[in-house]
């Protein structure tokens, strides 16, 4: 399980070097849904499967509306790939960057990162997040409602952006 957590975090990291260095909004998007499938992945090694659903298919709704607006909005015959020069002289600094940060701060503070739920506990009944799938249903049925809301909110706002030259509110492009 160790070893899958490696991969887990290991792709958190490229992924986010991959959104971070800047592609087409093609491959951004396609970055987000790497970040978001591994986070996912890691808070599913650490014990919350239920929390780690719920927060993919909310991220997978949100990046589906800001990967349409950019697709709008972005329509190049060229687009720049991941390969292209800038775009790779980007990831290199930022996982310089990376390397030079971990090497100042390396140290036994994640010490206990590394463990999963299962390698904890083996004797155990339950699951580290069946206690918070009620609590999140009775108390926080509210803030599920709110934020599908606000999802379709951004929906529409979008919709609004990319209508057209004519009638568009903020089409500059």
């Amino acid at each position: 399980m160790l070893y899958v957590m490696c991969i887990f975090m290991l792709g958190l990291v490229l992924g986010l070097v991959v959104v971070a260095s800047n592609p087409s909004p093609y491959f951004g998007a396609l970055g987000l849904v790497v970040v978001s499938g591994m986070g996912c992945g890691i808070l599913m090694g650490h014990g919350a499967p239920f929390l780690s659903l719920v927060l993919f298919l909310i991220y997978l709704g949100g990046m589906l509306v800001v990967f349409a607006y950019s697709a709008a909005l972005a329509a190049e015959p060229y687009p720049e790939t991941l390969g292209s020069r800038g775009v790779l002289v980007n990831a290199g600094a930022y996982l310089g960057l990376l390397l030079v940060g971990g090497g100042l701060f390396w140290s036994d503070w994640f010490g206990g990162l590394w463990f999963t739920l299962d390698e904890g506990f083996e004797f155990s009944l339950t699951r580290g997040d069946m206690g918070g799938v009620a609590l999140m249903y009775s108390q926080g049925g509210g803030m599920l409602v709110l934020s599908g809301g606000v999802l379709l909110l951004t929906l529409f706002v979008v919709l609004e952006v990319c209508r057209g030259s004519s009638r568009g509110a903020l089409r500059v492009v």
